[in-house]
């Protein structure tokens, strides 16, 4: 089996749709479509997505089911209740009017907190972490996992512990336009590590391209193995440079750059 994870382009989260770079990303990508041979095809319900895919479905004549689990991850923190997680968003900013903070995207704490905090890190601990004691990322990523395995158990993987047993070997292509967040926790689940550590360590830009397989070096188990994560090579073919979106500040004093 093979899953391509295909992030949307350069957004315009106001108007939940793609700017108008986002829109030649777009078009370079579908210029490829045929070559990736997308197989059946899924879409987040988030317009940035399905603008995105709408390129690539046109090109080869596909059509796309929507997923409502493929939006990007919503699980946000509380940090008014927590004076250590208010240090890990130095940028938080309160909600105009009140006392309160607004709350926050889980993965955008700053390094020099989930660093030094190694529960973020693990596959399990961070499920205890001061993150999800006053989040909802805990609900909200096993919804998602459910809602992922039952998806491969229909195309014949069914997960038993850490691994998948062969159920209907396939060799067929699945492709999920969405977002960064939650392919980082797709990954994370069929991987067995803490999804931190993704969302620390990977930054998938637009219109990247994530390539997953399965191995079944034992007759009966899988294993999902990434062939390329965020492949961007698209662009670059097409001489557009690739978007900023999910990166911060290369160097502090650059202040044009997302701190």
């Amino acid at each position: 089996m093979r899953i391509l994870l295909i992030r949307h382009g350069d957004p315009d989260y106001v108007n939940d749709t793609i700017t108008k770079k986002g829109h030649r990303e777009a078009a370079l990508l579908a210029e490829t479509a045929e070559d990736l041979q997308l197989g059946e095809c899924y879409v987040s319900p988030l317009g940035r997505a399905r603008d995105t895919a709408s390129y690539s479905l046109k090109k080869t004549g596909k059509t796309a089911e929507t997923l409502d689990w493929l939006r990007e991850f919503p699980a946000v923190v509380d940090i008014n209740q927590s004076e250590e997680l208010q240090r890990a968003y130095p940028n938080a900013k309160k909600i105009p009017g009140e006392e309160q903070y607004a709350p926050r995207i889980v993965w955008d704490m700053v390094p020099g907190y989930w660093m030094e905090h190694p529960e973020y890190m693990d596959q399990d601990a961070w499920r205890e972490s001061e993150a999800a004691k006053y989040g909802d990322v805990v609900s909200v990523y096993d919804s998602v996992i459910r809602n992922f395995d039952a998806f491969l158990a229909s195309q014949g993987y069914v997960r038993e512990g850490g691994h998948y047993r062969v159920e209907k070997e396939t060799t067929k292509t699945v492709t999920f336009f969405c977002h960064f967040g939650i392919s980082c926790v797709l990954m994370s689940h069929l991987w067995n590590i803490s999804p931190f550590v993704l969302w620390h360590t990977f930054a998938m830009l637009p219109t990247s391209v994530t390539e997953i397989v399965t191995e079944e070096r034992e007759q009966g188990t899988a294993f999902f193995r990434g062939l390329r994560i965020g492949d961007l090579s698209h662009l670059y073919a097409g001489g557009e440079k690739p978007s900023f979106a999910v990166r911060f500040c290369e160097v502090f004093s650059d202040k044009d750059e997302r701190h």
